[in-house]
């Protein structure tokens, strides 16, 4: 009798570990398959701006500076690797974005150019879909971290490859520096 009892506790041990693990394991892939999501939309932002900038080149010649920073902003953004290089470089190329946006408000033509406004809105659209991936992102990164570290997964987490918290796609402390609008001077 007690050799059954012993073997119903270490069957039920087992039991929960391998729903631990499977539970961390799940939640890591919803992670991957968000950051996956993220990429698309990231490739997608990059394949437009050479064309913005090739538009904005035509009217705008003499912002010639501007637009070499948001092409070496674009060809960081999509040389970074990891989760905490891409954010950094994504928030160097949004700020290399809203700068040339201003820079085209001071041209009414190129305002006006209907390619112009149309890779605009493309970009913006892409923006809102980016944003809505850094959302999902996040809430996996978020369930997996805390899944990860309650109890009991804590005590196995290390010992099944997840010892590591997942890092968010945030734009942290500059956050408040992209919210402040562009100066521009003529």
């Amino acid at each position: 009798m007690e050799l059954i009892i012993v073997l119903a506790v270490v069957a039920v041990l087992a039991l929960i570990v391998v729903g631990i693990y499977n539970r961390l394991v799940a939640l890591n892939a919803r992670a991957d398959q968000a950051f996956a999501d993220i990429d698309v939309q990231l490739k997608q932002r990059h394949d437009l701006i050479p064309n913005l900038v090739e538009t904005v080149k035509g009217y705008a010649t003499h912002e010639k500076g501007t637009l070499e920073a948001v092409i070496a902003a674009r060809n960081a953004a999509t040389a970074a690797g990891s989760v905490a290089d891409k954010v950094q470089a994504e928030n160097v190329l949004t700020g290399a974005l809203r700068q040339m946006f201003a820079v085209a408000e001071a041209y009414p033509d190129l305002k006006a150019n209907t390619n112009f406004l149309s890779l605009q809105s493309e970009l913006s659209d892409v923006e809102n879909k980016l944003a809505a991936a850094r959302r999902f992102f996040n809430n996996g990164v978020t369930e997996f971290n805390a899944a990860r570290q309650s109890f009991p997964a804590v005590v196995f987490a290390g010992m099944f490859g997840f010892g590591a918290a997942r890092t968010l796609f945030d734009l942290g402390d500059q956050r408040a520096a992209l919210e402040v609008a562009p100066e521009v001077k003529f």
